[in-house]
């Protein structure tokens, strides 16, 4: 006989973005570009930055551990059976994994840890691969954090792409819920046809940097902008839709979308596909830019502290990304209660 699977929800939440604000107006000295211009095509208005210090695991840091604590777990205490960290910007190029080093920084020894890389998407996978180890049985309390320094990666002259991104972190600790709560259904999908439209071509096994190659920047993100936005328009509804469509639910029994923060306009275009109302969609991109794979748990994290989910509400979240990648979760809410 089939063993039954457990339901699993978010127990806590956490969220950590860096000191340093970069408005559009400090671009405006950077490269040849306006606020106005920033504003019109994207929504962003600013974005926090990482400092000459800070790396991924030291922004993944505070998040998780706001997260353990609000969800009652003690990472030295034995209950942490697993991290995984959400990211395309690790501390170390190849290894080891970034979740390897927050669990050494969170005083964990037990807890198994591995990254996920799937850069926009990779929240929604991570969070998606962790909760099929509480649905079995064979974990109680799975940390998940999506973290980025997105900075690191981008050609600070190359005003088509250092406009749009930002660094931060997010964090939920995932746990067995009642049947009826937590995830209901999630979509998850890549189309490998589409690698080159979003990547950063040098610095890996295919193309190891090289003088020649850093003199050509080839070491920083590179991106088809109109081929993925036009990809982005066309993902988010549908991966939405088939999303709500596994958890027998469908657009109108949604009370808050919370998309990937890339771009407004992409943002408005998946809420019309929807048939949602701007007071259904949850937006923080103004002031954060795109920060990968912290985007949907940081925006998560706002939207619960704002008090703009509540116990019982139907939560969609999705992303897309390079890969070409995307995610997407349909989430009952349980009873995680903010306090300050």
């Amino acid at each position: 006989m089939a063993k039954q699977l457990r339901s699993v929800g978010i127990a806590g939440l956490g969220m950590y973005v860096p000191e340093r604000v970069l408005t559009n107006r400090d671009l405006e000295t950077l490269v040849d570009t306006t606020d106005d211009w920033i504003v019109t095509r994207t929504g962003i208005r600013e974005r926090r930055i990482a400092g000459e210090h800070e790396a991924t695991s030291d922004l993944a840091f505070p998040a998780a551990r706001e997260a353990l604590q609000r969800a009652g777990v003690a990472p030295d205490g034995g209950d942490l059976d697993l991290i995984i960290v959400a990211t395309c910007t690790g501390d170390m190029q190849s290894f080891p994994a970034t979740a390897s080093l927050l669990q050494e920084r969170l005083g964990t020894r037990r807890a198994a840890a591995f990254d996920v890389a799937a850069v926009c998407s990779g929240f929604v996978y991570a969070m998606e691969v962790g909760a099929q180890f509480i649905a079995t049985g064979a974990y109680e309390n799975v940390l998940v954090v999506g973290a980025e320094t997105m900075s690191r990666v981008l050609d600070w002259s190359d005003r088509s792409t250092c406009i749009l991104f930002g660094d931060g972190a997010g964090a939920v600790v995932l746990r067995a819920c009642p049947e009826g709560e937590g995830i209901l259904g999630s979509v998850l999908g890549s189309d490998g046809s589409g690698a080159a439209l979003l990547n950063v071509p040098a610095g890996g096994s295919r193309r190891p940097l090289t003088p020649a190659l850093i003199e050509q920047k080839q070491q920083y993100l590179m991106m088809k902008g109109r081929e993925v936005f036009r990809f982005a328009v066309e993902i988010m509804g549908e991966a939405a839709v088939q999303a709500l469509d596994k958890a027998g639910l469908t657009p109108g029994d949604v009370d808050l979308f919370i998309p990937h923060q890339a771009n407004t306009r992409i943002i408005d275009a998946a809420a019309k596909r929807l048939g949602l109302a701007p007071d259904k969609v949850f937006v923080n991109v103004d002031r954060y830019g795109n920060t990968s794979a912290a985007s949907i748990p940081m925006a998560l994290y706002e939207a619960w502290r704002d008090g703009r989910i509540r116990p019982g509400d139907v939560v969609v979240t999705v992303g897309f990304g390079a890969g070409l990648s995307w995610g997407a979760s349909v989430i009952r809410w349980g009873d995680v209660t903010w306090t300050p």
